[in-house]
């Protein structure tokens, strides 16, 4: 399957001041299967080491940090030679070794030409325990596979190229074409085994079962979070936000039998794990967006789309027999789609506008940032004159370019108005792709 971070790690290969690359992401993202494809297209030799397969691995990084005796303790156990320029040394489910994570310091500082990966889940678990060697080691974000990457497992490798052009009005057949591979997306999601189940049998039932094991395998990682915290809470709160997508929450109304502040520490722990991403509001609007986050509400989404409409608990036969994209889950799951792939365009950051007022509350679904332009960001299916919030935040706003509104209609624009009204399926590739 091409996945975007091919690209990423031959970039990371290529540089002159390259670093130890620690490869983040939730489990089951698709992380090793990338790392052993990397390592067999473009290196002679790949020492894989799977801490969690061989956890008596660790203690080759426990002994001491002299990097010149691991590397030799590396080679006797795995009868590899680690030939700087030509292996590739990869470190997986490297949480399970805090102090390999710390030799990748002593990697960069004496022997900086050998070519180093670290990947893992829960990472950000094991970082709040040990030091990090911030400054001597590279991040890669990884994410379940997008639409754009969803195409091409399916071998509709012309559509995929579409989205990387910039949007446009295209015939009614294309158009019509990428609307329903749009609508598999939305049921398939983006996690590797799931798209390649779908794409080998065609069936949601079956892809339905591959969502749940998933889901399970996350819910069984709760006990290893740390510090520790009530796993009901943290299962109730996964749940309520699979069903809360596309609405504003306040931790107290979340979920019940819990006081808000064991939900707030559920939903930051969650996020941690990369299973959802906390959506802050934003006002006034102004880059960088972190400086105006109001915390009082927010929104959120999950990891992936697939996993969102299996947790959302409807009735799956009739939500897919709905023929407008934006009515399917009355309209969370196209929220959860935009939001999916802006979150993994705009560098794992993602916000939105609201307005809290005693004469009238307004609310725009998202602020995206591109070419250091604020753009407005909504997920709809009516008219301009419906988009009543996203019409204020451009009136009050000056500074704000334009306002996007994504839905199934084809392209078109109103220039006096700063409005475009752009696909949905151009959604991550509209800030991802000049």
């Amino acid at each position: 399957m091409k996945r975007i971070i091919d690209d990423q790690l031959v970039e990371w290969k290529n540089r002159n001041r390259r670093k130890p690359l620690i490869l983040r992401g939730a489990r089951q993202v698709g992380k090793t299967y990338s790392l052993k494809f990397f390592g067999k297209k473009h290196f002679s030799e790949t020492v894989f080491i799977d801490f969690e397969k061989f956890p008596e691995y660790t203690t080759i990084f426990d002994v001491d940090s002299d990097i010149q005796r691991i590397i030799s303790e590396i080679e006797i156990l795995t009868q590899k030679k680690l030939v700087v320029g030509k292996t590739l040394l990869v470190l997986d489910e490297i949480q399970l070794s805090p102090r390999a994570i710390t030799s990748l310091r002593y990697f960069y500082e004496e022997i900086p030409e050998l070519h180093v990966i670290a990947a893992g889940s829960l990472l950000e678990f094991a970082f709040s325990q040990i030091s990090v060697p911030v400054g001597r080691v590279q991040f890669l974000f990884m994410y379940p596979m997008n639409f754009y990457e969803f195409l091409f497992a399916r071998n509709f490798t012309d559509l995929a190229e579409i989205l990387k052009e910039k949007p446009k009005k295209l015939s009614k057949v294309i158009h019509e074409k990428l609307k329903t591979e749009l609508k598999k997306y939305f049921f398939t999601g983006g996690m590797p085994e799931c798209v390649k189940v779908y794409t080998e049998s065609a069936d949601f039932i079956e892809t339905s079962q591959v969502q749940s094991e998933i889901i399970n395998s996350y819910r069984l990682d709760f006990a290893k979070y740390t510090p520790k915290i009530e796993i009901n809470c943290l299962n109730s709160t996964l749940n309520a936000i699979g069903k809360s997508i596309g609405k504003q929450i306040k931790f107290s109304r979340l979920t019940s039998n819990f006081s808000s502040p064991t939900i707030k520490k559920a939903l930051f722990m969650l996020e941690k794990a990369r299973l959802i991403k906390v959506i802050y509001s934003v006002n006034p609007p102004g880059l960088p967006f972190k400086f105006s986050i109001k915390d009082s509400v927010f929104k959120a989404i999950l990891l992936d789309i697939g996993l969102t409409q299996h947790l959302n608990g409807s009735d799956f036969k009739r939500e897919f027999m709905k023929t407008e994209l934006l009515n399917i889950y009355n309209g969370a799951i196209a929220e959860q789609f935009v939001g999916q792939e802006l979150f993994m365009a705009q560098n794992d950051e993602l916000f939105y506008w609201s307005r809290q007022a005693k004469s009238s509350n307004a609310e725009v679904d998202f602020l995206a940032e591109k070419n250091n332009n604020i753009l407005g960001v909504e997920v709809k299916s009516g008219a301009s004159g419906s988009l009543k919030s996203l019409h204020l935040l451009l009136k009050e706003n000056p500074q704000i370019k334009q306002g996007i509104v994504f839905s199934s209609r084809e392209y078109s624009e109103i220039p006096e108005q700063r409005l475009s009204f752009v696909p949905i399926y151009y959604a991550g590739s509209h800030f991802a792709f000049e």
